[in-house]
């Protein structure tokens, strides 16, 4: 052996003393996770068979019972995370212990054989590494605040309200009761007044709106034309008439008309955000665990019983993986109908809400009232038809920024900030609805969208 080369045996040994590990306890998203990935794949394969492309894959998926390619082994590691038990790489070819070989080559000598152990590891899959608990972000630091002015009483003593539950229900009072602010206000001071000892209670309509601003949802009045041309929406936002049919944006008001001087638009579309909605699924620990359902409650038999079990869920995850690793990435369902708000006293008016369904929940809570998300309420008194996509353009937006971009949220299980991405899977309506909403037309000789020009047809005539 030359000198030269016992140099080289003497810095590979200093670099396998001092290896550094304490990546692995670091979050997937962190720098230093990807740095200590890279220096992961670098280390197993310098000690690697120059004939032998593969190594044991040491994720938490995998757990050193599969061999792959180091472009696979990177991925993995980078989706799923280590195995932070597998803090002696004895696969890899560093010094073990004894304590820690007998249990890691008890894993190891797993060649699937054993159906219940394979049956936790598949149940392991893409579930949350254990890492330090982290701060929640802004918007959940928010929302634990409410929490916890919610279940501060309004007085000393008081089990039955909140301070903030009694000032719902006055709201909820005056909405019902169409109160002006006026009024309000002076059933506040009245209230305050007569009980002095409700030492948080607001004053003023404006003081209860500021207590209650953060329950939301909030929702955007947009403006919008009145022949459904555009909405007044980011480069129309301060346009004062249509660009296209010409109609002024506001009403004409006549000489006797109340709201002289007032600006009236011809139709205003309500939008309410999605994106908040969602992350307050995962801040509370009432839903966080029901979120995770479709992947680790569900009964995996083969039996079609919620979308989870269909092949379009499963042939997404297979085409898009880095998005069907994640589990707390949200699938969603769109429906949308138009409907008479006035019963039979107005046959003239149809109204269109568009919902949003989280299929992440099981069955028996993702189609009930609590976890249905209207966020659009498109204006009579006609339907849009098919100038629905019109009015689709603001939630289009933010579903397009949770698919490429996603947002942070904070896991109150995991106790951990993820970037949470959703994509929408399905859409749900009726056949002439559905024309509207795909551009499809359902009449005619090509009335089928799957047989499209294989439709059979026969025409009928009027004698």
């Amino acid at each position: 052996m030359n000198f030269w080369s016992f140099v080289l045996l003497i810095l590979i040994g200093t670099y396998l003393i001092h290896v550094d590990k304490s990546w692995m306890q670091s979050g997937r998203s962190s720098e230093d996770n990807f740095a200590g990935v890279e220096s992961f794949l670098n280390y197993a394969y310098n000690l690697v068979k120059p004939d032998d492309s593969k190594i044991f894959c040491p994720c938490s998926n995998c757990s050193n019972r599969y061999r792959h390619m180091r472009y696979e082994v990177h991925k993995h590691l980078l989706y799923n995370g280590i195995k932070l038990t597998y803090t002696t790489w004895y696969l890899h070819d560093e010094g073990q212990d004894e304590d820690s070989d007998e249990s890691d080559e008890s894993d190891s000598d797993n060649d699937g054989h054993d159906v219940a152990s394979m049956e936790q590891d598949d149940d392991m899959h893409g579930l949350i590494e254990e890492v330090c608990p982290q701060d929640p972000n802004g918007d959940a630091h928010k929302f634990y605040k409410l929490l916890e002015e919610a279940e501060q009483p309004l007085y000393a003593g008081c089990e039955s309200y909140s301070n903030l539950s009694f000032v719902v229900n006055l709201m909820h009072i005056k909405g019902i009761g169409t109160m002006s602010n006026k009024a309000f206000g002076m059933l506040l001071t009245l209230l305050k007044n007569a009980f002095p000892f409700c030492e948080k209670l607001p004053t003023t309509t404006n003081g209860a709106k500021k207590i209650i601003s953060n329950l939301g949802p909030h929702y955007d009045k947009i403006d919008a034309c009145n022949n459904d041309c555009i909405i007044y929406y980011k480069e129309h936002a301060n346009a004062t008439e249509c660009p296209t049919c010409k109609l002024s944006r506001w009403k004409r008001q006549g000489k006797g008309s109340k709201k002289k001087g007032k600006r009236v638009p011809w139709k205003v579309l309500r939008y309410f955000p999605l994106t908040p909605r969602l992350q307050r699924l995962f801040m509370s620990s009432k839903t966080v665990v029901d979120m995770r359902w479709h992947f680790k409650d569900r009964v995996k038999d083969g039996v079609l019983r919620h979308p989870a079990d269909s092949e379009a869920w499963k042939s997404f995850n297979q085409i898009l993986e880095s998005f069907g690793m994640e589990l707390r990435n949200v699938r969603l369902g769109l429906a949308t109908y138009g409907f008479n708000p006035f019963g039979n006293m107005n046959l003239h008016y149809s109204i269109w809400p568009v919902l949003i369904y989280p299929y992440n929940l099981p069955p028996w809570m993702c189609m009930k009232e609590p976890y249905v998300f209207m966020t659009l309420l498109i204006p009579g008194p006609k339907g849009p038809c098919h100038d629905i996509d019109v009015y689709m353009r603001p939630l289009i937006d933010e579903l397009r920024t949770l698919w490429e971009i996603g947002v942070e949220t904070y896991d109150i299980y995991a106790k951990q900030n993820f970037q949470m991405r959703a994509a929408l899977l399905w859409t749900i309506n009726d056949y002439p609805t559905y024309a509207y909403m795909s551009g499809w037309s359902t009449s005619g000789k090509l009335a089928c969208p799957y047989c499209a020009s294989d439709t059979s047809h026969c025409r009928f005539s009027w004698v």
